[in-house]
C-alpha cells in the first residue's frame, strides 16, 4: 500500500488517505489539497533548507510514513481470517475440572448466564485475553482451532476482542462526527464521510432519542453512548469478537443491536440476567461457582416463549415512550 500512496496525486491522497496527509502535516509540511502532483514528487521538490527547518530529511520522513502506513494496515487486518473460537474448560472456584470444549463461529450469538458473582465476567476476561491455561481458571481459548500467537494476545494493534459494557462515558473533547471520523480514518476507510453518516444513522436506530454528528460526545446520555459504540463496533471495528456485559438496562433496542453485530459476521457473547436477551442467543453458557456447568441450545419451545416476551417488552417500551413524551399512561 505504501508504494500506492507514494504515487497518489495529492488531491486523491486527501480524499482516499486523509490520515496519511494529516500525519505528514504534523511535521510542519503543508500538503496541498488541490494539486495533481504525486506525494513522492512533492516531497522530492521540497528544499533541503525546509527539511532542516522541520528537523528531518526526506529519506527519514519516507521511512516514517511507511512505518505509519504499515501499522495502520496491521490494525485493520486482524479480522480477515477469524472463523471460530474454541473454549476449552479449566477449573471452577473449588478446583473441579470443567469437562467441556465447544466452538463458537462468526454470525453467532452466545449468552452467558448465572447468578451475580458466579464468574460470568471471568469467562469474558478469559476470552478477551485469549487465555492459554495462564489465567486463574486455567481455560484455553483457540482461534480457528489453534493457540493464539503472542501478537494476537498482547499487541494492541492486533486486538481480536472489543468489549461493550453498560457503564460507558466519554471524556474526549470532540463532537460525535469528529470522533467517528477519526476512527474511520485510522482504519483507512476510503470514504470516511460516508462511514460517519452510516454509523450515526444506525446508532440513532438503536438509541431511544436521536442525536446529530455535531453533538459533543460528553453530552450523550448513557443509552446514546452505548448505541454509538455498538454501531461503531459493527461498522468500523476490526475486532471479530464482541463481548457484551449486561446491557439489559442500557436504554437501546437490544434485539436490533444484536442483529446489527451478527449481520457484520461478528462472534457475539453476551453476559445477561435478561431472559429475552438470553433467548435471543443461539445457545447459552451456564456458569456456577466460577465454572461452566452446561451449554443449553435454545429450543423451539423457548423461541415461542421469546415471542411472548417480545410482545410484553414492546408494551413496556410503549409506556416508556409515553412518559418521555409527557403523555398520560395508557395501556
Amino acid at each position: 500500500m505504501f508504494e500506492e500512496i507514494k504515487r497518489k496525486e495529492l488531491l486523491l491522497l486527501w480524499k482516499d488517505f486523509p490520515q496519511v496527509a494529516k500525519y505528514i502535516t504534523n511535521y510542519g509540511i503543508n500538503i496541498p489539497e488541490s494539486s495533481g502532483m504525486s506525494l513522492e514528487d512533492y516531497l522530492n521538490n521540497i528544499s533541503e533548507e525546509t527539511y532542516e527547518e522541520i528537523g528531518i530529511d526526506r529519506i527519514s520522513l519516507l521511512v516514517n510514513i511507511e512505518g505509519f502506513v504499515e501499522k495502520s494496515e496491521a490494525s485493520t487486518s486482524v479480522e480477515d481470517n477469524i472463523e471460530s473460537i474454541t473454549i476449552i474448560g479449566g477449573y471452577d472456584k473449588s478446583g473441579n475440572k470443567e469437562d467441556i470444549e465447544f466452538e463458537l463461529t462468526v454470525g453467532s450469538i452466545t449468552g452467558i448466564v448465572g447468578p451475580t458473582g458466579s464468574g460470568k465476567s471471568r469467562l469474558l476476561a478469559d476470552i478477551e485475553w485469549m487465555a492459554d491455561k495462564d489465567t486463574p481458571t486455567g481455560r484455553q481459548i483457540l482461534i480457528n482451532g489453534k493457540i493464539a500467537d503472542k501478537k494476537s494476545r498482547f499487541d494492541p494493534q492486533k486486538k481480536l476482542v472489543a468489549q461493550l459494557s453498560q457503564n460507558m462515558n466519554f471524556v474526549m473533547d470532540a463532537s460525535v462526527g469528529e470522533f467517528i471520523q477519526m476512527h474511520a480514518e485510522s482504519r483507512f476507510v476510503t470514504n470516511a464521510d460516508k462511514a460517519v453518516k452510516e454509523v450515526i444513522c444506525n446508532a440513532n436506530k438503536l438509541a431511544g432519542e436521536s442525536f446529530s454528528e455535531s453533538v459533543p460526545l460528553t453530552s450523550l446520555s448513557g443509552g446514546q453512548s452505548r448505541a454509538l459504540m455498538i454501531a461503531d463496533v459493527a461498522f468500523l471495528s476490526s475486532s471479530p469478537i464482541i463481548l457484551i456485559d449486561e446491557i439489559e438496562n442500557a436504554g437501546i433496542d437490544r434485539k436490533m443491536a444484536l442483529s446489527l453485530l451478527v449481520d457484520k459476521e461478528k462472534i457475539v457473547l453476551i453476559s445477561t440476567h435478561d431472559p429475552m436477551l438470553a433467548l435471543l442467543a443461539d445457545k447459552r453458557i451456564v456458569i456456577r461457582n466460577g465454572g461452566i456447568s452446561q451449554i443449553i441450545q435454545t429450543s423451539k419451545e423457548e423461541i415461542s416463549i421469546l415471542s411472548k416476551l417480545e410482545n410484553l417488552d414492546n408494551k413496556v417500551q410503549s409506556l416508556r415512550n409515553q412518559l418521555r413524551r409527557g403523555e398520560k399512561i395508557k395501556f
